[in-house]
C-alpha cells in the first residue's frame, strides 16, 4: 500500500514533525534496510484483527494505530508501505523466513519471542483485562478468583493473553479463537464467559459495542510492552529502527496516534 493512499493532512503534519519526509538516500552492505531501499518498498506482517491497533475494515483495508506507525516508517525510509495480513501466530515465522521486512501487530515484547527475533521498543505499555457479561467475573478483585474451572474465558491463538491463562489461571476454562470479534460473539451467545486481552483491545471493544452491556475487568499483575519485531543480527537495521522511534517520540507523534485511535494518550513507551 502506497503512503499516499492513506495520508491525511493530519498524517503529513506528523511526517513534518517527526523529520520524516525524506529523499532516497544511498545505502550500502547487506543490511535489510539496502534491500527494503532497493525494492523500494517496506513490507510490513500484521495479523489485521486486533482494532483499533491493527484491523480491518468491512471493505478489506487494513488501519490501525499499528498501521499508522509502520507508514511513518516508510516514510522515515523514502519508500512505499507494502502490508501482507497474515495469521498471529503466522507472523515471526514469516519474519525469520525473509517474507516481511518488520512485524507490527500488538505484539508483546517477551523473552521466548525475544530469543527468536529482535525487537525495538515498547511503543506501547499495556496488561490484561477481561471483557465480559458475567455479573460474578466482573466482580473478581484478585486475578488468583479467577482461576477455577467455572470461569470460561477465550484469548486468541498465539497470543500471551493464552499463555497467561494457561501459566496463571489452569483451571479456567479457555477458549482460542483466531479473531476477537468471534470471541465477542461467544460472550453474547453465552459460549464463553469473557474475552482476555489486552488494555487498548478492551477499550476499542466497549467503545465499538457501547450498547452490548460489556464491563471490563483490568489486572494489574501484567506488564506487557508492546513493540516492532525485526530480523535477528542487524544492528544497522535495529539501530535505525531505535532513533526512528525515539523521534517521533519526542516530537509528540506517539501521543497524537494515542488521541488518534483511542481518544486519548494511552502511549508510553516507559512501561508507565
Amino acid at each position: 500500500m502506497h503512503l499516499s493512499k492513506i495520508s491525511t493532512p493530519f498524517f503529513m503534519l506528523l511526517l513534518l514533525a517527526a523529520g520524516l519526509i525524506t529523499s532516497p538516500v544511498a545505502l550500502s552492505g547487506a543490511s535489510t534496510l539496502a534491500s527494503i531501499k532497493q525494492s523500494g518498498e517496506l513490507v510490513l506482517g500484521t495479523s489485521a484483527n486486533m482494532a483499533p491497533m491493527t484491523g480491518t475494515s468491512k471493505k478489506g483495508k487494513v488501519f490501525g494505530f499499528d498501521i499508522d506507525m509502520a507508514s511513518l516508517m516508510a516514510s522515515g525510509m523514502g519508500v512505499d508501505l507494502k502490508i501482507k495480513t497474515l495469521p498471529f501466530s503466522k507472523l515471526l515465522p514469516a519474519l525469520e523466513n525473509g517474507e516481511v521486512d518488520v512485524v507490527i501487530s500488538n505484539m508483546t515484547m517477551n523473552p521466548e519471542r525475544n530469543m527468536r527475533v529482535a525487537f525495538v521498543g515498547p511503543y506501547m505499555s499495556s496488561g490484561k483485562c477481561v471483557i465480559t457479561k458475567e455479573e460474578g467475573v466482573a466482580k473478581v478483585e484478585e486475578a488468583e478468583n479467577l482461576n477455577s474451572p467455572d470461569i470460561r474465558l477465550a484469548a486468541m491463538k498465539g497470543s500471551t493473553s493464552a499463555e497467561f491463562v494457561k501459566v496463571l489461571l489452569p483451571k479456567v476454562t479457555l477458549t482460542l479463537v483466531d479473531d476477537h470479534e468471534v470471541a465477542i460473539s461467544l460472550i453474547n451467545d453465552g459460549k464463553t464467559g469473557g474475552l482476555l486481552t489486552d488494555y487498548p483491545i478492551c477499550l476499542a471493544m466497549l467503545q465499538r459495542h457501547p450498547d452490548a452491556g460489556f464491563v471490563s475487568l483490568f489486572s494489574l499483575l501484567s506488564y506487557e510492552p508492546i513493540g516492532i519485531a525485526l530480523p535477528a543480527g542487524d544492528s544497522l537495521y535495529i539501530n535505525w529502527t531505535e532513533n526512528f522511534l525515539k523521534r517521533i517520540e519526542g516530537v509528540g507523534a506517539l501521543d497524537e496516534l494515542g488521541t488518534r485511535w483511542f481518544g486519548k494518550a494511552v502511549v508510553s513507551t516507559t512501561g508507565e
